[in-house]
Parts: C-alpha cells; sequence; structure tokens
C-alpha cells in the first residue's frame, strides 16, 4: 500500500503540470518550434514539441521540416498539451489537429527524429523505423546528423552559415 502512495506521489507533478488547451498557432520558427495563441487577448505562448528533434534551419532538411510543420498546422485550431518547461522557458508540448498526433506524422514523414534519451529510442521510434525503412525525408540521407551533433560539430545556425 505504502509503495503505491509513493508512486501515486511520484506521478501526481507530472499530472498536474499537463493543461490541455484549444490555440491558433501564429508563426512556425523551425520544425518543432512553434508560437500558438490559446485565444482572444492572450498572448501566443512559445512551444517546443515534445518527443521529437527536427534538424535546425541551416542544417539539410531543416526548411522542409518547418514547412512540413507549418502544412499541418496552419489555418487549423490545435489542441494542446503543455507537459513540461525547457530550460528556455519553452512550454513542451504535444499537439494536435484535425485529432492526429503533429510529432507522430513529422517523424513518420521523415522530418524528424524521435527524441532519444538516456537510451530510450523515445516515444516516435516506431514511426521512426517506417520512415527510415522507406526511405523518408531525412532517413533517405544515411548520413543524416542528429540536430544535436549537427550543433557540437558546426556550432548554431549563425556560427554555421
Amino acid at each position: 500500500m505504502l509503495r503505491k502512495i509513493i508512486c501515486l506521489c511520484w506521478l501526481l507533478p507530472s499530472c498536474a503540470l499537463a493543461k490541455v488547451w484549444i490555440g491558433e498557432v501564429t508563426h512556425v520558427s523551425d520544425g518543432d518550434t512553434l508560437w500558438v495563441k490559446p485565444g482572444r487577448g492572450v498572448a501566443p505562448r512559445k512551444l517546443r514539441l515534445l518527443g521529437l528533434d527536427a534538424p535546425e534551419l541551416c542544417q539539410a532538411g531543416g526548411l522542409a521540416a518547418r514547412a512540413a510543420l507549418q502544412g499541418l498546422v496552419a489555418g487549423k485550431p490545435v489542441q494542446v498539451q503543455v507537459n513540461f518547461q525547457d530550460t528556455y522557458g519553452r512550454g513542451l508540448a504535444r499537439l494536435r489537429v484535425d485529432g492526429r498526433d503533429v510529432g507522430a506524422a513529422l517523424v513518420s514523414a521523415g522530418h524528424a527524429w524521435s527524441s532519444r534519451w538516456r537510451g530510450s529510442p523515445g516515444p516516435y521510434a516506431i514511426e521512426e523505423a517506417s520512415a527510415r525503412a522507406a526511405g523518408f525525408g531525412l532517413f533517405s540521407d544515411p548520413g543524416a546528423l542528429l540536430p544535436r551533433d549537427f550543433r557540437q560539430r558546426y556550432g548554431p545556425c549563425q556560427a554555421a552559415r
């Protein structure tokens, strides 16, 4: 019983942070970052898609990833579930459009990698494996670099240019 209570207490803080709301995308910065306005009179919020990593804009596939995200969300209401906040103050969120998981759609089309963390293949590992097998997008290039590896090798986009 004590074990169940401890487990429940451990889960509650993350559940309390998960807020779901409907908004309108006002700007797409890159393949995994966008601004969403929750409602009238409320300023847009900067969000980063949770569970995936899209290429940097100056990296091969970066512009295509941004265009793909724009195409998925343009002119449609988005359901936003913010789970966490990152060190830059962005909400880390899952988005749904027309009932479809935006992150899963981007990874399935080869526009992003499933986020890897501490040996985990990430939440979109199945979608990434399918995109790799089909050679979609980023996965048509066997030498495509994960964004973190790209930044380590070349620095941020401003320096890479």
